[in-house]
């Protein structure tokens, strides 16, 4: 299914649901007009509190209709709820006023509502260039880099990470490629001393002519300000100065895929307007997120622990709780303090969003909301909590999980295969005689040759995998649904190609091997495991390193 026909499914979609609140509204509104005239009959105390249950439901229809299309309905529904609240607050219920709140009521509830749906927008149109190539495992990067010892340099190092990489020194040799093929992404020298134009000039006008822009690196020697606003107005997701450290330009490059095609964002939505979530529901899932909706605020806390989301959208207002008492019960967690909480509400006081905000929330969205701003608002939160996330998880030179968090990991998969009955392997790694490396070459060196080493086992291995630093040149890695033959076939071909990697330091190239030890599940315990990885490990050491070993 192509974009203009999923859009047009979900028009269709977003129609019935409007279709099915109209219906809901011929239920409802009967009785709240009816309720509102039996405040002719009742006392001061019974005036108050009905006024305070239909000023309640005021504000949520409020909220709602719009959303579903009914603008009209919201907006008199909206001043229907001021004229209660400003009663409330006056305690001055005038006999004419209340007469015409009725009537208004009566007209509300017998007046028929059709729902205005926005028309499918017009289809966007194709790249002037070339399509992307179907996703293969490899991805292509194109590499645009005048000077030729650098450009070889950054190819040879990425194909030997698993990149499809391709070197052009000027831009003819480079269009003519594209027009064959788009890469899925671009590396660009800033300074091309042949051509007429910058490679971030050429880099602007490429993207402006594709329908979606290209990850784009720029490498340069003028690190100063106004090249590095240049290349943030070009889109550039990195910037690397010259000497170029590649290892680290590789770390950038991965982490642009991960954002574009990583996993989808988990939303939890708590409402207890069944109607109003599912829709909600319905325009995130359209924009590729992971959505779980809780309609009792009860049992939030479940909810939290088994969907674990990455956004929280909190309704403010719902019968036996307030959004901000829901926040705060969740901030007690540590573990979820990372969680973005986004109200929803029909309040339109500064004041009392502000109040809602400084207790636990992070932003507010005014209901009646757009389809735009809802996916827009969630989508620009989860992206930045998830970058944080890792960042606090991962480690800060090769971007992989902690120790602490992929040793959780090995417990998780040994769980997952015992209940599975499929297998799980696990893998320590360690850099063969790393501290002569270092007392050669220096601790930079060593964290470059650390950098190169995550970045090939996160290449190479796949995504359900998980990968960790144990230690300062030690690995540990969890494959599950994977037999320790095919984890040896597997952890060989990239010890292979770990060995072929060539590091340079003051002018001299040197290499380095690895030596890899494998654990496959067998009903035992989570640290017998690693155990039995690192028996296999050392045994390989003992055996003349550079080479994997698996337990027998």
């Amino acid at each position: 299914m192509d974009k203009h026909q999923a859009h047009l499914q979900l028009q269709a979609h977003l129609r019935q649901l409007s279709t099915q609140f109209a219906q809901r509204l011929q239920a409802e509104l009967p009785p709240l007009a009816a309720q509102a005239r039996q405040l002719l009959q009742a006392s001061d105390g019974e005036s108050q509190l009905l006024l305070g249950q239909l000023r309640d439901q005021l504000h949520k229809l409020a909220g709602s209709a719009g959303t579903f299309g009914f603008a009209d309905l919201g907006q008199r529904a909206r001043a229907l709820e001021q004229q209660a609240q400003h009663w409330l607050d006056s305690l001055q219920q005038r006999q004419q006023g209340l007469q015409d709140f009725i009537q208004q009521l009566q007209q509300l509830a017998e007046q028929p509502h059709q729902a205005q749906v926005e028309a499918a927008p017009a289809q966007k149109s194709r790249r002037k260039a070339a399509k992307h190539s179907p996703e293969v495992e490899a991805r292509v990067i194109y590499i645009l880099e005048d000077d030729l010892g650098i450009g070889e340099n950054i190819r040879l190092t990425l194909n030997t990470f698993g990149y499809q990489a391709a070197h052009f020194s000027n831009i003819a040799e480079l269009d003519a490629a594209i027009a064959l093929q788009l890469p899925d992404a671009l590396i660009v020298d800033v300074n091309l001393p042949n051509e007429s134009q910058t490679g971030l000039d050429y880099a602007t006008a490429l993207n402006h002519n594709l329908e979606s822009a290209l990850p784009l690196l720029v490498l340069t020697t003028q690190n100063d300000f106004a090249t590095q606003l240049q290349a943030a107005r070009a889109g550039a997701m990195g910037f690397f100065g010259k000497p170029l450290d590649i290892a680290k330009l590789e770390n950038r490059l991965e982490r642009c895929f991960t954002q574009q095609h990583g996993e989808p964002y988990r939303v939890l939505i708590v409402d207890d307007d069944r109607d109003l979530s599912s829709r909600y529901s319905l325009v995130l899932r359209s924009a590729n997120m992971r959505v779980d909706v809780l309609n009792d605020p009860a049992q939030i806390l479940d909810a939290m622990a088994s969907f674990n989301p990455e956004v929280l959208l909190l309704d403010i207002n719902m019968p036996n709780y307030a959004g901000p008492e829901l926040a705060q019960i969740i901030r007690f967690n540590d573990d979820w303090l990372r969680v973005p909480i986004i109200y929803l509400s029909a309040e339109t006081d500064i004041a009392r969003q502000m109040n809602a905000l400084i207790k636990a929330g992070d932003d507010f969205i005014a209901k009646p909301i757009s389809d735009n701003r809802l996916i827009t608002t969630v989508f620009a939160r989860a992206q930045r909590a998830r970058l944080l996330s890792q960042a606090l998880a991962r480690d800060s030179l090769t971007g992989l999980l902690k120790h602490a968090d992929i040793k959780e990991q090995v417990l998780l998969e040994q769980e997952r295969a015992l209940r599975s009955g499929k297998p799980v392997s696990v893998v320590m790694l360690d850099i063969d005689h790393f501290k002569r490396v270092n007392d050669t070459h220096g601790h930079g060196v060593g964290d470059t040759v650390i950098r190169a080493l995550a970045n090939l086992l996160r290449q190479r291995l796949r995504r359900i995998d998980s990968l960790g630093r144990y230690g300062g040149e030690e690995f540990l890695a969890v494959l599950p649904d994977c037999s320790a033959e095919q984890a040896l076939r597997i952890l060989d071909e990239i010890r292979q190609q770990f060995s072929a990697i060539r590091f340079s330091a003051a002018g001299c190239e040197f290499s380095v091997s690895l030596s890899a030890g494998i654990a496959s599940s067998n009903g035992s315990a989570a640290s017998e495991l690693m155990e039995q990885a690192d028996r296999a490990l050392y045994t390989a050491k003992q055996g003349g390193r550079n080479q994997v070993r698996q337990t027998e």
